[in-house]
């Protein structure tokens, strides 16, 4: 029998069985289906919450002071820590595996005023990486350079939600507020950027100027030390290199502080890294068990392909033996039934692709929670999806079709269905 007509009475029939051919293309198309949005779903969660992240910053390490719990060269344990503003150079020399070290500052209570509105936020300062390290996009004019803060410049960056307080739908750059009665230029604002963690506040909500200015104009009010910081932000030159960086901060603000390294309530670090790898475990893992449930559906779709093969065998047995009896081959026996397993497993498997990438397609057209970037379907499981259907439909066409084409000729005819 040519090939033309095997497919020919393959697709005759397939429309003859009509019901029985919808619902295992059902079955199948479901699995992949299945497969491709639970995949999709847990992707579009791993990349939203990403981004979250990242407006905190990314791959940053915020080193706060703490309280000693340990004994270390005579000092007692329970001893309270300050950060020093120069602490940071000493930290950088000492920290090969750290790109970045910077300090950080805020003073909250101060009144800004503009001539149209005032308002109470936190004010912020820090050297002008600061802005590349906590993700501070321009809107408009600038951030403050290495020469403002040199020069003790007195120059205000704003966050768009004070912004929006002080100038309303105005033009803030170049004009003039009041920081404390201390007259600041407006140099920049800030993009508007959605923000799930902080450990100070949103950015959108803050004011931010130069680390000598803030110094000079804002000092610690008594009984604290003139020269007390908040914190550190670092970050590591790579992600291989993140462990060695955290310890090596730890060293040098023991020995300037006299504390153990390993003293961790000494120096606590709000580390963004390891918080990244184990959200990141935790969507791998939900990903991972969401395929293999779709999977799982897969395969069992494949089943029941064998199934209803095996069954269509029994019902079409006096039928193959005519057919056997007029001089058609095992092998065109064969062909026959695998072609219409193999016709029934890829067709409801491309439908269920198109069903599945089509629906991801509409529902990111629609708006979207901070925390999901909407269905993300990749061409991993797709790829995965059609190598395991070429494995479903080997599986569940092979032993009907051998079982076809294996019918005794003579036995066929002698047989009644139901019999």
């Amino acid at each position: 029998m040519r090939f033309r007509d095997l497919l020919s009475d393959t697709w005759h029939t397939l429309v003859e069985h009509k019901l029985r051919t919808g619902l295992t293309t059902f079955g199948i198309a479901w699995g992949i289906v299945s497969i491709t949005l639970m995949v999709a779903a847990g992707e579009g969660l791993r990349e939203g919450q990403k981004r979250q992240m990242d407006t905190l910053g990314k791959d940053i390490l915020i080193v706060f002071s703490g309280r000693t719990s340990l004994q270390a060269g005579g000092m007692r344990a329970g001893r309270g820590l300050r950060w020093k503003m120069d602490d940071y150079k000493f930290v950088a020399r000492e920290s090969p595996d750290c790109d970045c070290v910077i300090p950080e500052q805020g003073r909250g209570r101060l009144t800004v005023k503009s001539q149209f509105n005032n308002a109470t936020p936190l004010i912020t300062a820090s050297l002008p990486r600061f802005a590349e390290i906590r993700s501070l996009a321009v809107a408009s004019g600038r951030f403050y350079t290495e020469q403002d803060n040199a020069e003790g410049r007195r120059v205000a960056f704003l966050g768009s939600e004070v912004r929006k307080q002080l100038f309303a739908d105005r033009d803030p750059v170049n004009q003039t507020i009041l920081i404390n009665t201390i007259p600041y230029t407006v140099i920049g604002v800030m993009k508007a950027k959605d923000q799930d963690s902080s450990y100070d506040g949103q950015d959108v909500s803050k004011v931010f100027i130069p680390f000598a200015s803030i110094m000079r104009d804002f000092p610690e009010p008594p009984p604290s030390e003139l020269n007390v910081i908040d914190r550190f932000l670092v970050t590591p030159k790579s992600l291989e290199q993140h462990d060695a960086c955290k310890g090596q901060i730890r060293r040098a603000l023991g020995r300037l502080h006299d504390f153990d390294p390993t003293d961790k309530e000494a120096c606590p670090i709000w580390d963004t890294v390891e918080d990244a790898k184990a959200f990141r475990q935790m969507t791998d893992g939900m990903k991972y068990f969401l395929g293999a449930v779709g999977f799982t559906t897969l395969f069992v779709g494949g089943l029941g392909v064998m199934n209803v093969m095996l069954v269509a065998v029994r019902e079409r047995t006096r039928e193959i033996g005519i057919r056997k009896a007029l001089g058609a081959t095992s092998r065109s026996i064969l062909m026959q039934f695998f072609l219409e397993a193999a016709f029934i497993v890829f067709v409801s498997g491309g439908m269920g692709l198109g069903i599945a990438y089509g629906f991801c397609f509409l529902v990111n057209l629609l708006p979207m929670p901070p925390f999901f970037a909407g269905l993300l379907p990749t061409w991993e499981p797709s790829v995965i999806a059609i190598a395991t259907l070429g494995i479903v439909a080997l599986s569940s066409a092979l032993y009907p079709a051998w079982s076809a084409a294996s019918i005794d000729p003579i036995e066929a005819l002698r047989y009644e269905a139901g019999g």
